[in-house]
């Protein structure tokens, strides 16, 4: 526990002198965290003589320290043993290196050594692939934190799930490591939760085969949602589209959004879509058109009307779609616009 009480105390001099050996911006760490420089101890020539030794340059390690200025009130001891965790997923140090210096606070945060240690090899003993972790450590730190059986747990709800759900045995391994890689945020959740989110969809008449392809569709999204806010947005959806139960059904099943947006998520995309001249006919025909956001919205129709192609008497697939999806949809349109029409019945005219 670091004290961040700045009024009384005084900038460290012997941490000011090792961090100007090694051309770190002082003023960086001021803005940033300016109690780092107040410590009594502070292992500057420590950290980075470990991380040069893992091949980190001089500016590397100055930019380290400039963005992560705690990792100099972090004992060499400490750090090692991250080193050597984090060891157990990388292919070398030069990944390791590159790594720290671009999610710097991922790798030092030391609190949960144990913890991280024992979901690191439980997550291989899924199956999960290195390089999956490594992503994990760095962009989803916090479910290393957890203790393993808390994680562990929710895996095999999961599994379990799946099963009662009606999936084979042989596909269970391939469909949790699929829908980890794609939402390890799953794992923040209780079994409760995932228990109860399932159980609402089951009793709104969604089939087991269903409930299976929108936990799929949505990449476990699902578990961090509460059945209020689920039923508040379908009953939102049903009264804006003016359907039966069933329709209201099949429009989830192809628009998991639909589910899975808040309600002013959803108001404010729908008064984005009526502004542009859609009507609420196209957007039941095409309910997916609501997982983009206004402005990308604007931005395609904006592109799409400058081909001279009009979005308020098509539909609406050609908004559709990843970025990559509508560039290629894009791409199609404008070349069959430029293309010259070509009559082969038509007499050449060849100049002699």
């Amino acid at each position: 526990s670091y004290t961040t009480d700045t009024k009384s105390r005084e900038e460290n001099k012997k941490t000011l002198e090792s961090l100007y050996s090694l051309s770190v911006d002082i003023t960086k760490i001021r803005r940033l965290k300016e109690w780092v420089l107040l410590q009594d101890v502070a292992y500057v020539k420590e950290i980075a003589g470990i991380l040069q030794e893992m091949g980190a340059d001089e500016p590397t390690v100055a930019n380290i320290i400039e963005r992560c200025p705690e990792a100099i009130l972090h004992t060499p001891a400490e750090i090692n043993s991250q080193r050597a965790l984090w060891q157990l997923v990388c292919q070398n140090e030069k990944q390791l290196i590159k790594l720290i210096e671009q999610f710097p606070e991922s790798f030092f945060t030391t609190g949960y050594h144990q913890n991280q240690k024992e979901n690191i090899l439980f997550f291989q003993e899924l199956g999960l692939k290195n390089n999956i972790i490594t992503r994990f450590l760095t962009s989803a730190p916090n479910i290393f934190y957890n203790p393993v059986e808390k994680n562990k747990n929710v895996i095999e709800t999961l599994q379990r799930n799946y099963l009662n759900l009606g999936g084979s045995e042989a596909n269970m391994k391939i469909w949790v490591l699929k829908l980890l890689s794609q939402n390890p945020f799953i794992l923040l959740n209780t079994s409760t939760a995932i228990q109860e989110n399932l159980e609402f969809l089951q009793k709104n008449d969604f089939t087991d085969q269903e409930v299976l392809q929108l936990l799929s569709k949505l990449k476990g999204f699902i578990f961090q949602l509460n059945s209020t806010t689920m039923h508040k947005s379908m009953l939102f959806s049903k009264n804006i589209f003016k359907c039966g139960d069933q329709e209201l059904k099949q429009l989830v099943l192809k628009c998991p959004a639909l589910l899975y947006y808040a309600v002013p998520v959803l108001e404010e995309r729908l008064e984005g879509l009526l502004k542009e001249g859609i009507s609420i006919a196209q957007i039941r025909e095409t309910p997916m058109v609501l997982e983009l956001t206004t402005q990308i919205v604007q931005y395609r129709i904006k592109k799409l009307s400058a081909l001279g192609y009009d979005i308020k008497s098509g539909n609406l697939e050609s908004l559709n779609g990843t970025k990559k999806d509508f560039e290629v949809t894009y791409g199609k349109i404008q070349s069959k616009k430029e293309r010259p029409i070509f009559n082969p019945v038509a007499p050449l005219h060849i100049e002699d």
